[in-house]
């Protein structure tokens, strides 16, 4: 899969993007991670990007040409005349909520488009006639698009055949299945005089699967009942998992309607 991301800043993702999981991706082939430096595409000794908005207020807004060049010279398109080849998405706090199921349709792309913005905004005509999504990763404001971006390219590309050691941990991740996962414990089998669960020493991998089930309701019952709520009534939980939730039910007191 390849990302390419339109920056004023590309030494941001230096790190995130040179280190752990997401290098090793690059490395075996199954990502692919460009970065652009929109000043490239400036024509003045300075590389301006930016100017001040008409109509007055406070800060400066990117200029729309550097912008629309960059994306157009990479991306091999022209607007107005082509579709463009991939998804181009500004990171924005006015954009649709980034969730797993956002990850999940874009994992599913094999190239996308990230356009970080900064100062105030970008010149809305770049949005109007090169921008094809927004997408936002909280309802907060950030100092650039780079922090965004870097979490989608992370949430995505870990669902990227390839990209992770092990597929499986990505679909037991919490969200995937819809619900919080359940809690982990590692060696040693006593820690501070806090023992690991006995099932999960007992090596009865059903029991131990229906535990996490359970732990990962309780869970989710307890942080974000939001979630159990959708899963209960878009159906979406097995008969399994509803035998789990009664026992779950049973135990925990708290105000919950099914």
């Amino acid at each position: 899969m390849r990302f390419d991301i339109f920056t004023l800043f590309p030494d941001y993702f230096t790190a995130p993007f040179g280190d752990s999981i997401l290098n090793r991706g690059r490395e075996s082939g199954a990502l692919e991670l460009n970065l652009h430096d929109i000043r490239d595409w400036t024509h003045d000794r300075h590389r301006t990007c930016d100017d001040y908005p008409y109509g007055g207020g406070a800060g400066m807004v990117l200029k729309a040409e550097p912008v629309a060049a960059a994306i157009e010279e990479v991306l091999r398109y022209k607007a107005r005349e082509e579709d463009p080849p991939c998804p181009v998405i500004l990171m924005s706090p006015q954009g649709r909520t980034f969730t797993h199921e956002v990850a999940l349709e874009l994992a599913s792309k094999p190239r996308i488009a990230l356009l970080c913005g900064h100062y105030e905004g970008i010149d809305e005509r770049v949005i109007d006639l090169l921008v094809t999504d927004e997408i936002s990763i909280g309802d907060f404001v950030l100092t650039g698009g780079e922090p965004a971006a870097t979490c989608i390219v992370d949430a995505v590309a870990r669902l990227v055949p390839g990209v992770l050691g092990n597929a499986n941990s990505a679909i037991s991740d919490s969200f995937a299945t819809g619900l919080l996962e359940a809690p982990h414990y590692t060696r040693p089998d006593v820690w501070r005089d806090l023992p690991v669960p006995e099932i999960l020493l007992s090596g009865h991998h059903g029991e131990i699967e229906r535990w996490r089930i359970k732990q990962g309701m309780k869970r989710t019952l307890k942080r974000r009942p939001d979630l159990l709520d959708g899963l209960l009534y878009g159906g979406e939980l097995s008969a399994h998992e509803l035998e789990v939730l009664g026992e779950v039910l049973g135990e925990y007191q708290a105000p919950f309607k099914i």
